[in-house]
C-alpha cells in the first residue's frame, strides 16, 4: 500500500527535482528516506509558500554522493546522497500557492502558524490530505 510524503525543496532543487526525475535528503533525514518505498507517492512543497507537483517513486532509496543538488542555504557541500528515483504525475507549468489548502490539511494542526509544519525535508501526510492537494492541483493543471 502506498504511503504519502510531503517533500519541502527549495526553488533551485525543485528545478533538479524535475529535470533528473531525482530526490534526495542529507544524512539527518536517511532514515526517513529508508521508509519510503516503490510507489509511494511524493508532494512537493516549493519554498516559498508554493506546491509544485506529485511525483510516484519508481526507485528503492540509494545512496549517491555525486553532486546533482544545490547546497544554497545548507551545509557547504552537501550533496543530499539518500535518493529515489521518481516521475511525474501531477505537475502544473508553475508551482501554485499552497495557502488555500491550510484550512483543509488534517497534518497542518496550529492553521494560524502553519509554516511551521512545513520544515524539514519531508514527512509522511495522510491519504486524505493527499487527495485534498491532488484534486486542487487537478484544478490547476
Amino acid at each position: 500500500m502506498a504511503r504519502y510524503w510531503l517533500c519541502v525543496v527549495n526553488e533551485a532543487n525543485w528545478k533538479v527535482v524535475k529535470e533528473k526525475g531525482v530526490w534526495g535528503v542529507s544524512d539527518r533525514y536517511r532514515r526517513r528516506m529508508e521508509e519510503v518505498a516503490e510507489g509511494d507517492l511524493l508532494v512537493f512543497y516549493v519554498r516559498p509558500k508554493r506546491l509544485g507537483g506529485i511525483f510516484k517513486v519508481v526507485s528503492k532509496p540509494y545512496v549517491d554522493k555525486k553532486p546533482m543538488f544545490s547546497s544554497e542555504g545548507f551545509r557547504a557541500g552537501e550533496v543530499f546522497p539518500n535518493r529515489v528515483r521518481i516521475e511525474p504525475l501531477l505537475l502544473p507549468s508553475e508551482p501554485v500557492p499552497f495557502e488555500p489548502l491550510v484550512p483543509k490539511l488534517k497534518f497542518i494542526r496550529n492553521k494560524e502558524k502553519w509554516t511551521g509544519h512545513l520544515r524539514g525535508a519531508m514527512r509522511p501526510i495522510p491519504e486524505e490530505d493527499y487527495e485534498v492537494v491532488r484534486e486542487y492541483l487537478e484544478e490547476h493543471a
